[in-house]
């Protein structure tokens, strides 16, 4: 069987895309180390992050992107990450609107379904699982959402079904409006990679075989 990305190129495969409507080019936003963003705005201050981001898409953008693989180090400060060094982002950041509706990509399971407290956190979150005779169980992951709306483990959907909602500051790690749009192998899941979105440098040598991009799975 064909294995993630390369099921891009099957034609046995449709992907949908997550998010509806998304039109025109994107904001791309740099929150690597060195970036100038952060002479620009209070990155530790999300709420006034968010209004800078609104100011910079208002008529212009109406979503954008951040990378994966980025350097974050100036952005996380929490003790563990800064212990183990693990600075470099595992997943693709998606800027949509507050509320904006997630749509399964493919034919998907709930495998988690909870909410991390706290402030840096994914707040409302959600894994889905990835089966299909064309190619080998994959998972995706998608953090930020809104708590209410969360779906249940065990709970199917179709591709194209919407399966959650982007949350608000309180309920979503205390994050501008975004998914962190993550893809895990089955060999990436048995270790325990659901509970890591960035990881050292010395793991970016074994990561397409644990959390390869996410770009494949991102359709507009």
């Amino acid at each position: 069987m064909m294995r993630y990305p390369y099921i891009d190129y099957c034609d046995q495969v449709k992907i949908c895309p997550i998010f509806e409507g998304l039109t025109g080019d994107p904001l791309v936003l740099d929150l690597g180390a060195g970036s100038p963003v952060y002479d620009k705005v209070d990155l530790y201050d999300q709420k006034a992050f968010q209004a800078w981001l609104d100011g910079m898409m208002d008529g212009q953008y109406t979503w954008g992107v951040a990378s994966y693989l980025e350097n974050r180090e100036p952005l996380l400060t929490y003790p563990q990450m800064r212990r183990e060094q693990r600075y470099y982002h595992l997943g693709l950041d998606i800027i949509v609107n507050l509320d904006a509706e997630l749509h399964a990509p493919l034919d998907a399971t709930v495998v988690h379904s909870d909410y991390e407290e706290g402030p840096g956190n994914y707040g409302g979150n959600v894994l889905l699982r990835h089966d299909s005779d064309d190619f080998e169980t994959f998972y995706s992951l998608y953090g930020h959402l809104n708590r209410k709306q969360l779906p249940r483990v065990g709970d199917a959907f179709g591709a194209g079904d919407t399966f959650a909602v982007i949350g608000d500051f309180h309920e979503n790690g205390n994050w501008f409006y975004h998914t962190h749009l993550q893809v895990i192998t089955q060999k990436g899941y048995e270790q325990g990679w659901v509970s890591k979105g960035y990881c050292t440098a010395g793991d970016l040598a074994v990561m397409d075989g644990i959390c390869p991009s996410p770009l494949s799975l991102f359709k507009v």
